[in-house]
């Protein structure tokens, strides 16, 4: 008798937890716990429009956090602030772009004016980018808007805050980062954003040192695959991964313990052999990357930007 498709489904649902509670980041589902890590305390989210963001926002809130969402999407914001609002949380929202410096100093001084200071900041918000380094070279400025999202603009924003935290006593910073950095710190196609997730990697863990004894906290979670808007390859698609609502619960493990890195359990041995074979590895990848060539979404983002850029240099009726 075949298997009915709901069967089939559930399986596989099964299937993927299992896979993703053997070998991805450890999961928070005492909730009390969280509860006291979080209750009463302001928590700033970036990126929390969408995606594990929106489900660690609202998953906070309801373990008693007052939430301040920040994004470029205020309308987006505003709705998720209403409905966190709406069944009894605290939620606030603020649009701010990561790659405009002088709006990451204005946020962050409105954010002080308004709640006086951040307990937990949580570094979520990100721009990931696959495509060779020929046509990075015609794309500058989406090079530039890489570095201010995962760069520039939660550094600067971290600076900001950080006399708050330091008076608050028990603050905590959490940052999103990627598992590559954790398996390799190189990948051809992901340069520049690999180059900008590890240099703000480096540079949040090296102030860690010094302000672990301000009682600021610093954990790192080098996020595997997450089943987000950011997934543009089909391969990746398909691959067992977290849902945004699980993704959250890796962010309330952090909040609650603390650790100072999270990565998938899976990945130790991947680090390993990555450092003990680094040249063969180097030379296989390189190889596989010369054989292949930009994916279909990447490609699709290419042309849409070109065709933008375009348009906005030559203008209908401009006669150029």
């Amino acid at each position: 008798m075949p298997l009915s498709k709901e069967y089939i489904l559930a399986l596989k649902e099964l299937a993927t937890g299992a896979v993703l509670r053997a070998m991805g980041p450890p999961m928070e589902n005492d909730l009390e716990r969280l509860r006291r890590s979080v209750e009463g305390r302001i928590v700033l989210i970036t990126g929390a429009s969408f995606g594990q963001g929106e489900a660690t926002a609202r998953l906070f809130a309801a373990a008693g956090a007052t939430v301040l969402l920040a994004a470029r999407t205020k309308a987006r914001l505003d709705e998720i602030a209403a409905e966190i609002t709406a069944v009894g949380g605290s939620a606030f929202s603020y649009s701010v772009d990561l790659i405009d410096v002088d709006a990451v100093d204005a946020f962050a001084r409105q954010v002080l004016q308004e709640h006086g200071g951040v307990d937990i900041l949580v570094h979520n918000a990100g721009k990931s980018l696959r495509r060779s380094v020929y046509r990075s070279a015609e794309r500058l400025r989406d090079m530039d808007a890489m570095v201010g999202v995962n760069f520039t603009g939660p550094m600067r924003l971290t600076l900001a805050l950080l006399p708050s935290m330091k008076v608050s006593r028990g603050a905590h910073i959490i940052n999103i980062a990627t598992a590559g950095l954790w398996m390799a710190p190189v990948a051809p196609r992901w340069s520049f954003y690999i180059a900008c997730k590890a240099g703000f990697d480096t540079w949040l863990r090296s102030i860690a040192l010094e302000v672990r004894g301000d009682g600021i906290d610093v954990t790192t979670i080098y996020a595997g695959h997450i089943k987000s808007r950011m997934v543009a390859t089909r391969w990746v698609s398909r691959t067992p991964g977290h849902t945004p609502e699980q993704a959250a619960h890796i962010l309330a493990y952090a909040a609650s313990r603390r650790p100072r890195a999270m990565a998938p359990r899976s990945l130790s041995v991947v680090r390993v052999l990555g450092v003990i074979f680094e040249a063969p590895l180097g030379h296989v990848i390189s190889y596989l990357d010369s054989r292949g060539g930009e994916t279909t979404a990447s490609e699709a983002a290419y042309v849409r930007a070109m065709a933008k850029e375009f348009a906005d240099t030559h203008p209908i009726g401009t006669g150029s």
